[in-house]
């Protein structure tokens, strides 16, 4: 196992090297791309695995400027032993990011659907069982100190539809204050990092918005370390309205927090009446992208953190497993790494 972690160290080395020979995506004299249109950073979520491909390493050299780990930096993929925490496979990711001269977002410390079954079972006390929780958050963060720019500290606390709190291993062992605390633990391990809560469903979800902002300013009045909120963007062509949109950011906006649009994927094909992709699907995504840039001009510089893409290419996206197969194209890129029209919204925004 570590001999196959060297190997692939050196693979995503070489391959950096030999991009970077080829010329900077921020070259002066280099063609237009997102990198050097855009006023805020564009990201995507990626697989380790996934960096190895020559297409990957270009695009994260012209157009993406942060990356997300897709799943490497959960808490199950890192701490499966309850006596190691694995940080090979996240070095390699930021080895890579630094490489190519982006920003890495970590994405999450705490997600109720990443706990590790050993974790989920915990037999020790509820004192004990904090004190690993606050160990294992200012570990990851404080090992990635000035290296990972910004943690999303607790991803989807609460239920849908009602707004409750989600009955987490984190909140039936520490109790409500769990956010608050990871929030500080990880500000502790790292002073300069910038701390997120981010949840899907919020846009639209009036009872879970609500439960959210409730949260936020009470962690707002509590000092507690709260940078900015990510609004995951798991929408539709149709749906959410951009008026759903503009009220739920310009909520985060007036309380001086930073925005990231984090986990962004537009399906065009919701109703499955389409069974290849066309113009007409690739007009709608289009047309989705345009209002939510329009949207996003509204914020504040200072509290544009970003529009994270939630994958590189369209056959690699999490929702055609999500809704059994269904065809769907809800990325930028198409399954052969061409960019679509959504791609121009960009440039025709800022350029």
């Amino acid at each position: 196992m570590r001999l196959l972690s060297i190997i692939t160290a050196l693979s995503l080395l070489l391959l950096s090297i030999s991009c970077l020979e080829n010329g900077s995506a921020n070259d002066e004299n280099s063609d237009p791309n997102l990198r050097n249109t855009v006023p805020f950073p564009i990201g995507a979520a990626v697989q380790n695995g996934r960096l190895l491909n020559a297409e990957v390493i270009n695009l994260f050299r012209n157009d993406f400027s942060s990356l997300t780990a897709e799943w490497e930096m959960k808490m199950s993929p890192m701490y499966d032993d309850p006596n190691a925490i694995d940080f090979s496979t996240v070095d390699q990711l930021v080895d890579f990011a630094e490489s190519m001269g982006v920003r890495v977002h970590g994405h999450a410390l705490l997600w109720h659907q990443a706990t590790p079954g050993w974790l989920e079972n915990y037999n020790g006390t509820d004192q004990q069982f904090e004190a690993l929780i606050e160990n294992y958050i200012k570990e990851v963060v404080g090992r990635y100190r000035g290296r990972i720019a910004s943690w999303d500290v607790v991803n989807e606390a609460f239920l849908d539809g009602s707004g409750n709190r989600r009955q987490s291993v984190f909140q039936e062992r520490i109790g409500d204050d769990y956010i608050e605390k990871a929030f500080r633990w990880a500000r502790e391990a790292d002073p300069d990092v910038i701390l997120f809560y981010n949840d899907y469903g919020t846009i639209y979800d009036t009872n879970k918005f609500n439960a959210m902002m409730t949260m936020v300013d009470d962690l707002i009045a509590k000092d507690v370390p709260i940078d900015g909120v990510g609004f995951q963007m798991h929408i539709s062509y149709n749906f959410p309205s951009k008026n759903q949109i503009t009220t739920a950011t310009a909520a985060i906006v007036q309380r001086d927090l930073q925005v990231h649009y984090s986990e962004l994927d537009i399906r065009v094909n919701p109703e499955a009446e389409d069974t290849m992709l066309t113009l007409e699907l690739l007009d709608r995504q289009k047309a989705k992208m345009d209002e939510i840039l329009e949207v996003y001009s509204t914020v504040p510089s200072d509290l544009q953190f970003g529009i994270t893409w939630w994958g590189v290419r369209d056959n690699e996206t999490w929702l055609r497993d999500f809704w059994n197969n269904q065809n769907e194209w809800p990325l930028m890129l198409d399954d052969s790494y061409n960019s679509k029209p959504v791609y121009e919204s960009f440039m025709e925004a800022y350029q």
